[in-house]
């Protein structure tokens, strides 16, 4: 087990254990006993917000009470009306698409979501989009363009659905498709990676004028896993892997693949809801109001030469 788990394990084993002495009716031993816990729990907390390895970072993205779209775009955004189905195929409950307000602003949101107990992670797909959900997502951002509407995307995957129906129906170009598009939208977009962005499928609603990640998230091509079973055969070397691939939002920032980094509360998103929401609605805020004060077409070309210019090495004389 790795060392988080444990932290965390032994965090919420102590949180149970206070609950339950504060239930009760408590005598001074007892107050003391659970400001001594208190303690512990704020140490543990603290050493949490301090995880510095890769592999740590990975696994506070996929903590499975982490927030997801929805949780943010009800604490964030206010009148969300869900937009549904491609027009095409059907609907994709895995990526969720609506307009909204932000600050009293009419804008469009678009995020994947991946369900919180086993009967909404089906319905969800495990977050893991078909091509109809990324056609959807590209319908109504068409939409929000017509209307002159900012465009709001967080992004949660592991990536896309990778399944024979869903390659039948065209996934590559779908991907292929919103990665064009999207380069040419005449609106301020900003994305945002919440949790998990794994490969394209986080790519395809992440093409934007600004791109941010939470401070415990990730943004790799392939999981570390994945990563360690191709270059070592070994898939027990994740934590390695996760080390060289640089998928943390520092290592990512330092790299220029993104805009800036959201704060987390102490231990964690998942620690603390609103709290992390109101960090995100900051950032969101400050991005905004920058991006809107620029002419559409420069958008544009800004836009294309930001992600045309990533990944670029120059060799240097020795």
């Amino acid at each position: 087990m790795a060392a988080s788990e444990k932290i965390q394990q032994e965090l919420e084993q102590i949180e149970r254990q206070v609950a339950e002495m504060q239930s009760a009716e408590a005598d001074e031993a007892t107050r003391r006993q659970i400001a001594r816990l208190q303690d512990r729990i704020d140490m543990l907390r603290r050493e949490m917000s301090a995880a510095s390895t890769a592999w740590q970072k990975t696994e506070l993205a996929r903590h499975p009470q982490r927030p997801q779209s929805l949780d943010y775009i009800e604490r964030v955004f206010t009148d969300f009306s869900e937009i549904h189905g491609d027009r095409g195929f059907g609907d994709d409950p895995a990526i969720v698409c609506g307009m909204a307000r932000f600050h009293g602003e009419e804008v469009l949101v678009v995020g994947t979501q991946k369900g919180r107990d086993m009967k909404q992670r089906v319905f969800r797909n495990f977050g893991t989009p078909h091509p109809e959900g990324y056609r959807k997502a590209l319908r109504v951002m068409q939409i929000a363009e017509k209307f002159h509407r900012p465009i709001f995307t967080l992004i949660d995957t592991d990536g896309a659905y990778p399944g024979i129906h869903a390659e039948e129906r065209g996934q590559a170009e779908a991907i292929a498709y919103n990665l064009r598009e999207m380069a040419r939208i005449e609106v301020p977009i900003i994305a945002t990676v919440i949790g998990v962005g794994g490969s394209g499928g986080a790519l395809a609603i992440a093409v934007a004028d600004r791109v941010l990640m939470m401070e415990n998230s990730i943004y790799s091509v392939i999981s570390p896993e994945g990563c360690a079973a191709i270059m070592w055969r070994d898939a027990t070397k994740k934590e390695l892997a996760a080390e060289a691939m640089r998928i943390t939002a520092t290592d990512l920032q330092e790299l220029g693949c993104i805009d800036d980094i959201v704060p987390e509360p102490e231990g964690g998103a998942h620690r603390d809801y609103e709290a992390a929401a109101n960090l995100f609605d900051t950032s969101l805020k400050k991005h905004y109001d920058e991006l809107k004060r620029i002419p559409p077409a420069e958008l544009v070309v800004s836009r294309y030469n930001k992600f045309r210019h990533m990944a670029q090495f120059f060799k240097t004389e020795s």
